[in-house]
């Protein structure tokens, strides 16, 4: 492995400073637990990792601000794991961290570095992008936001460019709304999915009054099913509504086979995972 500089600003100012918008081999770490696998296995050749976990801003935790939950970037997946605050307004986050990775990474891994890194098999961008989260980005020319949803660019691609930092994850208190996660192994729970399902739904009465669908895993960047939804929103969502909504979810999701299973194996999982989980949310 080529020799490498570590760099421990104290301030987020100074970070960016010894970032490199023109250079990607210079790289932000906060846990470094996906980082450190791609540069073992030759994946990626850093010629500067710059540490954040000695900045001075509070980067980590969860905390209310009005009609928003904030969690910092640097907020371990454990820490949000064992949120009160998390669980309460959020038991989809709460719920899918019992099957994401293993307790030795999530006591590491960060909030902000599982958003950057862009993998489309990760457990949390499609809740994230279910529940209406934006990321929060700091660079050179100051502060933007951007929606989970509009994040991913591409199989590890995402709009935080080489310069930039996630500092922080905003997510909207959604009262009335009802989520659940589905993930689907074809090894152990916590393995990476054939596909992941997330969906989000208010309910009136038993009417469906708006409902958000996020597929990831089994496509590319994680993606919002918009037709199925539209095929669900104002209607009550019986066997055969439902399964015209896996036709639509079907026809717009761009999935691919691998090691994890044929496309009309997920196409089957996709369909049959989006009537459970309907089923599951709209009990209440």
């Amino acid at each position: 492995m080529a020799d490498f500089t570590i760099e421990y600003p104290g301030t987020l100012a100074e970070a960016l400073s010894f970032l490199d918008p023109d250079d990607p081999s210079v790289r932000p770490v906060g846990g470094g637990t996906a980082l450190m696998l791609m540069m073992k296995s030759q994946m990626f050749h850093p010629t500067r990792l710059v540490c954040l976990s000695r900045l001075s801003e509070p980067m980590t935790g969860c905390r209310e601000d009005g009609d928003h939950i904030r969690i910092g970037a640097m907020t371990t997946l454990s820490q949000v794991e064992h949120s009160a605050l998390i669980a309460a307004e959020f038991p989809v986050i709460h719920n899918a961290m019992k099957n994401l990775a293993n307790v030795r990474v999530r006591n590491v891994a960060t909030i902000g570095g599982n958003l950057a890194h862009g993998d489309p098999h990760l457990d949390l961008p499609p809740i994230w992008a279910a529940l209406g989260a934006e990321a929060i980005i700091h660079g050179p020319s100051g502060q933007r936001s951007v929606k989970v949803e509009d994040l991913f660019q591409g199989y590890y691609e995402t709009d935080v460019a080489d310069g930039e930092l996630i500092t922080e994850i905003r997510v909207p208190r959604l009262p009335g709304w009802r989520a659940t996660y589905r993930k689907v192994t074809t090894r152990a729970l916590h393995d990476w999915p054939a596909i992941g399902l997330t969906l989000a739904a208010r309910f009136d009465g038993d009417r469906i009054a708006d409902i958000r669908l996020v597929l990831s895993a089994a496509v590319d960047i994680p993606q919002r099913l918009r037709g199925a939804e539209e095929v669900l929103r104002g209607h009550r969502p019986d066997a055969m509504l439902l399964a015209r909504a896996g036709d639509s979810a079907a026809a717009e999701a761009p999935m691919e086979h691998d090691s994890r299973g044929s496309v009309d194996y997920k196409v089957h999982l996709l369909k049959v995972h989006i009537l459970r989980g309907m089923n599951e949310i709209g009990k209440g």
